[in-house]
């Protein structure tokens, strides 16, 4: 048997029984068929990077079991059916991984000290020469003579 992992995004406008429901027959699928249930967490609400089937935001659920490969088809064929699955995906477990729900902390804009916006941090990329011209070529780049030597 192996071990695997699906991370669930739900349908948000079901109810909370609905995806429940959904969990829980995941996990007769394993348990009928020999395998055996390790956890489930309940990730929350989470926005969307952008909209699938025209929702905003889904509700993600992660469930880590043994089963065997053909449990495994069954149980994603079965998602793919029911349309309160927005999204799932399936992966081996790694042994000694521990997958974790993001932090909400970690989209949040970071302040930037007043001291670290100075101007120098804000010039451009292209340099100016002193006639106005960018630069773009590095001094060992520049136009050689017609001889095919470097112009000193």
């Amino acid at each position: 048997m192996t071990t695997y992992e699906i991370l669930l995004m739900l349908d948000p406008e079901q109810a909370e029984t609905r995806q429940d429901d959904i969990v829980a027959r995941a996990r007769d699928l394993v348990e009928k068929n020999g395998g055996a249930w390790h956890s489930h967490d309940a990730w929350g609400r989470r926005r969307l990077a952008y909209p699938i089937a025209h929702k905003e935001e889904g509700v993600y659920h992660l469930v880590v079991f043994d089963a065997e490969a053909e449990t495994l088809e069954e149980i994603s064929r079965v998602l793919k059916i029911d349309d309160s699955v927005l999204r799932h995906m399936a992966t081996r477990h790694i042994e000694g991984s521990r997958t974790s729900a993001p932090r909400d902390d970690a989209a949040a804009p970071v302040a930037v000290p007043a001291e670290a916006a100075t101007p120098e941090a804000t010039t451009p990329e292209t340099t100016v020469s002193e006639d106005g011209e960018p630069e773009y070529a590095g001094p060992e780049e520049e136009p050689q003579g017609e001889s095919g030597e470097e112009e000193e």
